[in-house]
């Protein structure tokens, strides 16, 4: 266990001392994509709040947390206005919406947005933007967080994706690896509630993933054998397979960053943070999942 929450340390080290690397770009023309980097906001503040969610964090770990938080949503997001002029420019982009509701969720609040995702989730082209299955599943389950009823029903969202039809898994490739990864986070609440994967979904991953996680491990590819460590331990019973955890931990580098695949890249500071911000904030939310359920494991009372 001290290996798996020293993962998480040191990457909300990283994180917090490249926070500046969380930056928009507020007069790039909306057509080349003004909405793009909010998606490094978002996943950071989503990060953050599970930290605080599970409560395995230790005090300076949870300090930086915040920290970054608040630097996220001040500097960042322009106390949340940036996330109003993306939903003006984009009505019916989710982007804006899926970024502020973990802010909304911990305490933060910009009325505009909120009032523009309220407005723009009853026009029908909301419902109709075509999107990948698992995205559309996310969709639905942010709006039932936020609130709303969801444009498309969760068990038929839940229906239409690649895990809920458990095909061939010697066919899983990197993205449809990244659509398993995220259809178990929309359904287990991002670990909350590991209870919401039903019953053959759970089955099938219990088979596989042992296998995924060898190959990637193989394979060196850590941003999304991060993930795959994430699904563990969103399962009913997880691995916290040893061997992947070590070669894991193997790869981050001192500073607290993992790369992508293979080595660290090269390049400015802005550039290597683009590269590696994402499997750094995996690597933060492995590391706090794993540890929250290995330690709900040992402090459950024994059968009878």
């Amino acid at each position: 266990m001290k290996l798996i929450h020293g993962v998480g340390a040191h990457a909300m080290e990283w994180l917090h001392s490249h926070r500046t690397g969380f930056r928009l770009e507020p007069d790039v023309d909306p057509e080349i994509g003004f909405m793009e980097r909010f998606k490094p906001i978002g996943e950071a503040a989503m990060i953050c709040q599970i930290l605080f969610r599970e409560g395995v964090a230790g005090s300076r770990q949870a300090s930086l947390a915040r920290g970054l938080l608040d630097h996220l949503w001040r500097e960042g997001l322009d106390g949340g206005r940036s996330l109003a002029r993306g939903q003006r420019l984009e009505p019916i982009s989710p982007i804006p919406f899926e970024v502020y509701l973990p802010f909304k969720e911990m305490g933060y609040q910009e009325p505009e947005t909120e009032r523009a995702v309220r407005l723009n989730h009853r026009l029908g082209s909301w419902a109709a933007l075509e999107v990948l299955p698992m995205r559309r599943l996310g969709i639905s389950a942010y709006e039932k967080r936020f609130g709303l009823t969801p444009s498309t029903p969760f068990e038929d969202a839940t229906a239409r994706t690649w895990l809920a039809r458990t095909p061939e898994p010697w066919t899983v490739e990197g993205h449809i690896g990244y659509d398993i990864t995220h259809t178990v986070f929309h359904l287990t609440e991002w670990g909350r509630r590991p209870a919401g994967l039903p019953a053959d979904i759970a089955d099938y991953l219990a088979l596989w993933l042992p296998v995924w996680l060898d190959d990637w491990l193989d394979l060196k590819r850590w941003d999304l054998l991060g993930e795959l460590l994430v699904v563990d331990a969103c399962l009913p019973e997880p691995t916290f397979d040893a061997r992947v955890w070590r070669g894991f931990a193997a790869a981050q580098q001192p500073d607290g960053a993992m790369p992508t695949m293979n080595e660290m890249p090269e390049g400015s500071r802005d550039d290597v943070f683009d590269m590696v911000y994402h499997p750094t904030l995996v690597a933060a939310l492995a590391s706090v999942l794993a540890t929250s359920r290995a330690m709900a494991r040992l402090t459950a009372p024994a059968a009878s």
